[in-house]
């Protein structure tokens, strides 16, 4: 139960809480620990776009804890969910094996980011006995609406000890993500790279630029033709990838509105015409690739604008990293390096919990052992470097 200081209720959506109190909640703009994607505006502009709600199967299910004086002290970003698309994480073997056996997975609740694989604050309050109020909230919300169970995603490390004291289950995988040590600019972190690796990256960029211009936009440089051209870009990668886009040209809208200083768009021109962009978001201390597509093939495009590119990009703000998304091992080789990400799930059914807690302890020790092996083909020249 929750303790009588706190009380706790959930928002149909983000609208439901003011701008003001939510991002209260959380660093600044600007401040080293600032993450764009639990800011009120971008999960304002996923809703009020319809990429998520209505029959999208992301219903917003937010939950604020208030202290006595009704001041909001703690907040997490919550979906009652109809499917596991979307998530990065995936749960669908889980529920294959749990209606085999005759108990409903869906619908279940996610404590997330939409369509957005990074880890980040999910928990927002500044105490472990908010956060703890918070997650007693999530289990009541499952038990109340008969939810099969509760899941968060791209958690931040230090999170998972208390979730593991509240019953959850600890899952962990892994990224790539280029770590910033102290790098002057692109060519200091080519110096760190072994004389292969340091030329093969030479000869692609040099490849990729043969016959375009690369241009990076930030801020008020940014247009709504770059946004109609992105977008065509986004949902051909879209479609072929996943079957269906997930993010509507309303919600680049309402980002460029809003949001338009945390965004790095990063295009390749010919003869003035957009051919491939990347989009990234700017947080306090790193760089998040998120999205790219282009209209033809050029070989290593796709490497200068969504790798290289935001590498320098990187280095030029002062940033300490840069994470450029989910999987893809062929990232180590172009400065990446191997790191654990983390994800916590509870079930009510006790069975389902056990048989997947038995699967969890082989599997996170088989994401350790590939983190160790992808660590020994560092591209650096010291061997492998420190895996986070």
């Amino acid at each position: 139960m929750l303790k009588s200081k706190f009380s706790a209720r959930t928002l149909s959506g983000i609208g439901d809480v003011s701008q003001a109190d939510w991002n209260a909640l959380l660093p600044a703009r600007g401040e080293p620990a600032y993450h764009p994607f639990t800011d009120w505006d971008f999960l304002d502009a996923l809703e009020k776009s319809g990429s998520v709600g209505g029959q999208t199967g992301w219903q917003p299910f937010h939950l604020l804890l208030e202290g006595e004086d009704g001041a909001p002290i703690g907040a997490a970003p919550l979906y009652v969910k109809s499917h596991s698309m979307g998530e990065y994480v995936f749960d669908q073997g889980w529920a294959d094996a749990s209606e085999r056996a005759g108990l409903p997975y869906y619908p279940k609740l996610q404590c997330a980011i939409p369509f957005t694989p990074a880890t980040g604050p999910r928990l927002i309050a500044s105490s472990d006995e908010a956060r703890t109020a918070l997650i007693n909230g999530m289990l009541n919300i499952c038990e109340q609406a008969d939810l099969s169970s509760a899941h968060l995603t791209f958690i931040e490390p230090a999170l998972a000890p208390l979730l593991e004291q509240n019953g959850f289950l600890i899952r962990t995988d892994r990224q790539f993500h280029f770590v910033n040590r102290g790098y002057e600019n692109f060519d200091d972190f080519l110096g760190s790279l072994t004389a292969r690796k340091r030329k093969k990256i030479k000869s692609e960029r040099k490849r990729a630029c043969e016959t375009v211009t690369i241009k990076r936009l930030r801020g008020d440089e940014i247009t709504a033709a770059h946004w109609d051209a992105f977008y065509k870009f986004y949902i051909d990668t879209a479609q072929r990838k996943w079957g269906r886009p997930y993010l509507t040209r309303s919600f680049f809208e309402r980002i460029h509105e809003h949001m338009r200083d945390q965004v790095l768009l990063v295009f390749a021109y010919q003869d003035e015409l957009p051919i491939a962009g990347a989009l990234n978001f700017i947080g306090g201390d790193t760089l998040y690739g998120r999205h790219w597509g282009a209209s033809q093939h050029i070989p290593f495009l796709h490497f200068e604008l969504c790798y290289y590119q935001a590498i320098e990009a990187g280095i030029e703000m002062g940033l300490s990293r840069v994470e450029a998304g989910a999987q893809g091992e062929h990232k180590l080789a172009r400065g990446y390096e191997p790191t654990a990400t983390y994800s916590a799930h509870h079930f009510r059914h006790e069975g389902l919990h056990a048989a997947i807690e038995d699967f969890l302890a082989r599997e996170r020790q088989a994401v350790s052992q590939h983190i160790n092996m992808l660590g020994e083909y560092s591209p650096f020249k010291k061997g492998p470097p420190h895996v986070t």
